[in-house]
């Protein structure tokens, strides 16, 4: 199948599959005319991809998950480095919520104040 209708099929851009396929993690063939051409395993795979960076997960993590990309990778038993990963970005992602969360706590406290201010100088 061509880039296109991948692309339909998997409700991704055909944009990102050539994404996919310079990180390394999607192939394609080439038809005489230059046109990317898949197999039918792609289309797992990029649902299978789009499901992994969905949970949170960036490119470079789902390398780790190339083994088991062809098949269901939800059903699939977890590795041990692929736990590893997934435990690493969670901490990632903690780390930018409690960053999030400081810089909300500041504006609120700086609104608070600000209003404080003003309801001091008009009384």
């Amino acid at each position: 199948m061509r880039i296109g209708e991948l692309a339909e099929v998997t409700g991704t851009s055909a944009r990102a599959l050539r994404h996919y396929e310079r990180a390394g993690l999607l192939s394609s063939e080439r038809a005489p005319n230059g046109y990317r051409v898949y197999d039918e395993r792609a289309v797992a795979r990029v649902r299978n991809i789009r499901h992994l960076l969905a949970a949170g997960l960036v490119l470079d993590d789902v390398r780790v998950f190339l083994p088991c990309l062809d098949g269901d990778v939800t059903a699939a038993p977890p590795s041990d480095q692929g736990l590893r990963v997934a435990r690493e970005r969670l901490a990632v992602l903690d780390e930018r919520l409690a960053t999030q969360a400081r810089v909300r706590d500041r504006l609120a406290a700086a609104l608070r104040e600000s209003t404080a201010d003003r309801g001091r100088r008009e009384a």
